[in-house]
């Protein structure tokens, strides 16, 4: 009777209009389905009943029997709580209460046996157990045991109106009461092939588990079909791209590729630059479109990749464009670019805000009429006004930083979509590529250029800043510069700008025989760029600023990068600014300073930093730590495929399974016309009905 699971949740026993709308904006369940998919996030065996003697410090939740001997109200106002003495004849623990006191008061009866659970505290040597959950034993013995007692996320507005886990547990059941079955969403072979149980049976038994290997057995098969259906939606995309999606020929390696690779190259490529430059050759002969993601750690050479592959679109007879998420990044290509290029006679101009007058107009006429051959520049690039006379190659550097709607308007630029190659200095951990940019190809340079010293990085607490200072100054008399970088967090943006400017005229006082430069996101573009030419040129030794150096800004000179406050930023962009150092041949140093006193986790985390420079172990610990947090780089963008049950961290095997199993559908039923698997076509289409997806989009 599947269309019952479709009917509003105002058709259970339990509901009205206030609980449905509570249930609707609180925890985004609107129909019965939606309560059925609302999962707990884990079980607690309630079989088990301790003795009160038994305790120790550090338990988690336990489950006591007993009788409540004393109820007192201690306190006055805010402070006021309710205490009950409750024993089991084994010893005493104290019961209390913060909230909801007079209704509490009216539960606890003397000399009635309860059964008690919660987590027990220790303070002054003696246990408690704030709020517990308590029950009368003659309720208990009435209902049927479920060993596995399921704890569902809730908001606190929804446990200050009554709705508890117990409350969701019984609405489940009154829906099971209606439910004559629950269709399979998946394929007998897939069930069987990967020893999964039925939906159904998971479903029920996630709900109403009567073993901690029935919960296991749920939990597996609800992860692998969530993980399933994500794959098979974006190889579905991937295949469609690329069977449908037709792409610009390049099939000619001809004279600026050649005189380029052979006369201007200022050093030897890498063996991982150059299996790049092939991968993405064989995309561009292809006949298809190309979507290529471009992974290389700071200083990896990605920007010499970017540059060649531009010149095989020039020798096919195309234009190419380098869109950089800042003008000072955007400044930096083009300089870089335009003194390689010059050499073999390819024009190269840049298109930023700052470009106005007579020299955008020309620069607008030479995009169009064709003159100019690569264009760099910011968001300008995707202006209505830019018109292109033959736009092939579009690269996107750093492309998270850019919403997808802004790079979908590359697509616009010429009568087929360009080619288009994403680079990322962010690295991200296999898991996530192969999820959320699982419809791109994906290259990775894994190696850095020969000669350049890994970065030695350091954690300092504020009090050794001693200890910093001496090691900054034997740096500054070798002629080297600094970066100190301050925090900028939204939320406490004016704190943070003062902390900048006390750190300015702190950093001023410290070293005052060299001269200190500031920067930050809130000063105006000519001053922040003055700021920043001035110390490229090393007429500033030191420069203090906001995370508005994190990319883009070359400074082969510097060979100091302090962070302070360090356990305010994620560990991807702490490796982030470490990047901005080690650009020379010298030993360059990170130091990352941190209040004395550390929670664990942060301090682990500092400690990831010492001991690697690999962006792809930074980034899996990132994920760890933080979550997977926004994939695609825009707010209203997300997974083609919501996740309830399975993680993207913790799932990384099962991930590569369904991968497989998705990858076999799709090769044996590329019309998605087989009877045996409809079922998974069917289940494919209501999932992604309500989603909206922008993967195509690069």
């Amino acid at each position: 009777m599947y269309s019952f699971l479709d009917q509003d949740i105002t058709y259970l026993k339990g509901v009205g209009q206030a609980r449905a709308q509570l249930l609707a904006s609180e925890l985004d369940i609107h129909t019965v389905a939606d309560l059925l998919h609302h999962y707990p996030f884990r079980h607690e065996d309630r079989t088990r009943i301790y003795r009160i003697d038994e305790l120790h410090e550090g338990m988690q939740n336990i489950q006591l029997r007993g009788q409540i001997i004393d109820v007192s109200t201690v306190g006055e106002g805010p402070k006021r709580r309710l205490m009950a003495t409750f024993t089991d004849g084994t010893g005493f623990i104290t019961l209390i209460w913060f909230r909801s006191l007079k209704t509490i008061s009216k539960m606890c009866q003397i000399g009635v046996t309860y059964q008690v659970f919660g987590e027990p505290k220790v303070f002054q040597h003696s246990f408690s157990i704030p709020h517990p959950e308590m029950e009368v034993m003659e309720q208990v013995q009435n209902r049927p045991l479920l060993r596995m007692q399921p704890v569902y996320h809730l908001t606190e507005k929804l446990q200050g109106r009554g709705i508890t886990s117990k409350f969701l547990n019984q609405l489940v059941a009154n829906a099971f009461d209606k439910i004559a079955s629950i269709p399979e969403t998946l394929s007998s072979d897939l069930i069987t092939a990967h020893r999964l149980v039925s939906h159904e049976q998971a479903i029920r038994d996630i709900h109403f588990s009567q073993s901690a290997e029935a919960v296991s057995n749920a939990r597996r098969r609800l992860k692998f079909e969530e993980l399933f259906f994500l794959q098979l939606s974006i190889l579905q995309y991937a295949r469609s791209r690329q069977t449908v999606t037709e792409g610009w020929r390049f099939p000619r390696v001809a004279e600026k590729f050649n005189a380029f690779y052979s006369h201007v190259l200022p050093f030897s490529l890498t063996e991982a630059q150059k299996r790049v430059i092939r991968e993405i050759h064989a995309d561009l002969k292809s006949g298809h479109q190309m979507n290529r993601l471009l992974q290389g750690d700071v200083g990896s050479g990605k920007t010499i990749v970017a540059a060649l592959v531009a010149l095989l679109a020039i020798d096919n007879g195309f234009q190419a464009c380098i869109m950089a998420p800042t003008e000072i990044l955007a400044e930096q290509h083009y300089r870089g670019l335009c003194d390689q290029m010059q050499q073999i006679g390819v024009n190269v101009a840049l298109l930023t805000g700052n470009v106005k007058g007579k020299q955008r107009r020309e620069t607008l006429e030479g995009i169009k009429e064709g003159s100019i051959q690569i264009l760099v520049g910011t968001h300008a690039l995707i202006e209505p006004n830019v018109e292109f006379r033959n736009l092939g190659l579009a690269v996107i550097d750093e492309q998270h930083r850019f919403g997808v709607k802004q790079r979908a308007q590359l697509w616009t630029k010429n009568s087929r979509p360009p080619h288009i190659l994403v680079m990322t200095a962010t690295p991200i951990p296999r898991t996530l590529a192969m999820t959320v940019y699982g419809d791109l190809d994906v290259s990775v340079i894994d190696q850095l250029p020969p000669g350049r010293k890994p970065i030695a990085t350091r954690h300092f607490a504020s009090r050794e800043y001693e200890r910093i200072r001496q090691g900054v100054e034997m740096e500054l008399r070798r002629g080297r510069q600094v970066y100190i970088v301050y925090p900028l967090i939204k939320e406490n943006e004016k704190l943070d700008l003062k902390a900048l400017e006390e750190g300015y005229e702190e950093t001023q006082r410290r070293f005052p025989q060299w001269k200190v430069g500031m920067v930050h996101g809130k000063m105006k573009p000519a001053e922040k760029d003055a700021a920043m030419k001035a110390f490229a040129a090393n007429e500033t030794q030191i420069l203090v600023s906001t995370t508005v150096i994190e990319v883009g800004v070359n400074v082969p000179n510097a060979s100091v990068m302090i962070v302070e406050n360090a356990e305010r930023f994620g560990l991807a962009q702490l490796h982030q600014l470490r990047g901005r150092v080690g650009r020379g041949a010298e030993q360059s140093y990170c130091i990352l300073v941190t209040k004395d006193q550390l929670a664990e986790n942060t301090h682990e985390r500092m400690q990831i930093l010492v001991e690697t420079n690999d962006g792809f172990r930074i980034a899996e610990a990132d994920l760890k730590f933080r979550g997977p947090g926004d994939l695609e780089g825009t707010a209203q963008s997300g997974l083609p495929i919501q996740l309830k049950m399975a993680s993207l961290v913790g799932d990384s095997v099962m991930m590569s399974e369904a991968r497989e199993a998705a990858a076999r559908i799709i090769e044996a039923d590329p019309g998605e016309q087989l009877p045996q698997y409809r079922v998974l076509w069917t289940r494919l289409r209501q999932l992604k009905a309500n989603q909206t997806n922008y993967s195509d989009i690069s």
